[in-house]
């Protein structure tokens, strides 16, 4: 498995045109194979375009976002829940016209910390039009992909097990959990077997260091990670993600917490991390191989 990824915002908290080129440009001559770009506004940049230049790099596309407060689908407010639907939708297409095959991130809820309980009726709100934008999005070859975010992020799915309530209540084959090391850190029991509990419906994976900065860093142990993701089977993106104060996106910064420097040069984090993620995935088919053998 050598599917490496970069969230863009290693590179840039902007979506100009001379923002999103940099982030490509970046991203290929370090070897990554795809770049994942959050909250894409196509008033700011040509779709066309950029569909070209990620053909240029030979880059593949994530495009991921999380939902604003005022078009929250798992609220009980039908007018917030008929515009995140139409959100979802716009960005469904965003990510077709770029030649993206996955949508991913708090795509259920509102992105940010909530005050007071999920009810099951914004529950039923969410699966339903989650359901309903999953057959929009497989007519256009792209999959939808519920990240598993902390607490403080969202208040309706914050374990894979609760995504994978939510996905057999919404009863899709287009909707799979996009999981994350710096969320499961937090929220998981024990992310490996999180991780096996997903197994199939697993579409998209973030490896975050749970300070957000450097890889090894932190406090996780990411072995365990690495063998439950080889042992499932696991063969798609891993997409590095990192933030610091140092690239700064005003609305990330505040629902996210990004109030410190966790570093300051990007291009030695990147390949800091291609670095971490390649010798951890040798490691656990190392391991592997070792155990099967007689």
């Amino acid at each position: 498995m050598k599917k490496l990824g970069i969230h863009s915002f290693v590179w840039t908290g902007g979506t100009t045109q001379e923002d999103l080129e940099g982030a490509m440009e970046k991203s290929h001559a370090l070897g990554y194979g795809l770049v994942e770009f959050p909250r894409l506004d196509p008033s700011k940049f040509d779709v066309a375009w950029l569909a070209r230049r990620l053909k240029d790099y030979e880059l593949d596309v994530v495009v991921t976002m999380g939902l604003p407060k005022d078009a929250d689908i798992s609220s009980e407010d039908p007018e917030a829940v008929k515009r995140g639907e139409q959100v979802l939708k716009d960005a469904v297409a965003v990510t077709r016209d770029l030649g993206g095959k996955k949508l991913g991130g708090i795509i259920f809820s509102a992105h940010g910390k909530y005050y007071s309980l999920p009810t099951q009726k914004g529950w039923d709100n969410s699966v339903s039009v989650m359901s309903r934008v999953a057959d929009i999005a497989k007519d256009a070859g792209v999959s939808l992909n519920l990240e598993v975010v902390n607490r403080f992020e969202s208040n309706l799915i914050n374990t894979a097990a609760q995504g994978m309530k939510f996905i057999a209540d919404a009863g899709s084959d287009n909707i799979f959990l996009h999981l994350d090391t710096f969320h499961m850190n937090i929220e998981e029991a024990d992310p490996a077997q999180a991780i096996h509990h997903t197994g199939d419906r697993l579409g998209y994976f973030h490896i975050g260091e749970s300070n957000r900065g450097f890889l090894g860093s932190g406090t996780i142990d990411f072995a365990p990670i690495f063998d439950a993701l080889h042992a499932i089977g696991y063969e798609d993106y891993l997409t590095f993600e990192s933030f610091s104060s140092e690239v700064v996106d005003e609305d990330l910064s505040i629902t996210c917490g990004i109030w410190r420097n966790t570093w300051t040069d990007n291009v030695e984090v990147a390949r800091l991390a291609k670095a971490f993620i390649e010798a951890r995935q040798g490691e656990a088919i190392r391991k592997a191989r070792t155990a099967r053998t007689a």
